[in-house]
């Protein structure tokens, strides 16, 4: 929940920063690169200020544009959205669970532009938009390695979990 404490977080990151830290994976760059993120998002949930920035605004805060343009930080191209998500969904009211069930993410806000002109502003018109969203990847069902093998990342989804799919109707 966005009103974890202190002491959930802290135990949330040393959790996870030993799970990924460098030295147990000695040669795994995915697992050093979730180390740094661990890192970052840690940072980040302990200053009040930025805290604060994410409770209000979500991830939009810390994304390139964010509060003000440049938002407070996310250096080498972070994404905050993956970072919360997936780093500390469990403290977060997200991310992944042992047990086969997976509560479902919160997506960042979608923006599309279409062209509709005066009539069809007026009278209302439906058309079809492609929305990308992320489903369970079939080979490995969500946990990041092929079904019954040892932790080794899934070709299809790259250890994501999730795959992209474009599917939607739009009505105006």
């Amino acid at each position: 929940s966005r009103d974890a404490s202190e002491r959930d977080i802290k135990k949330a990151y040393k959790r996870l920063a030993m799970k990924f830290h460098p030295d147990r994976n000695q040669g795994d760059e995915s697992a050093a690169e979730k180390f740094k993120e661990v890192k970052e998002a840690y940072e980040i949930l302990l200053d009040p200020q930025k805290k604060a920035a994410y409770d209000q605004y979500g991830h939009a805060a810390f994304e390139q544009g964010g509060m003000g343009g440049g938002g407070f930080g996310g250096g080498a191209g972070a994404d905050f959205g993956d970072i919360f998500g997936d780093v500390f969904g469990d403290i977060f009211g997200g991310g992944r669970r042992g047990g086969g069930q997976q509560r479902a993410q919160r997506g960042a806000d979608l923006r599309y532009n279409m062209e509709l002109s005066l009539e069809e502003a007026v009278r209302g018109v439906s058309k079809e938009i492609e929305v990308p969203t992320l489903v369970n990847c079939d080979v490995c069902d969500g946990s990041g390695a092929k079904k019954g093998s040892s932790p080794e990342t899934c070709g299809t989804c790259h250890g994501h979990g999730q795959v992209q799919m474009r599917q939607g109707f739009f009505a105006v």
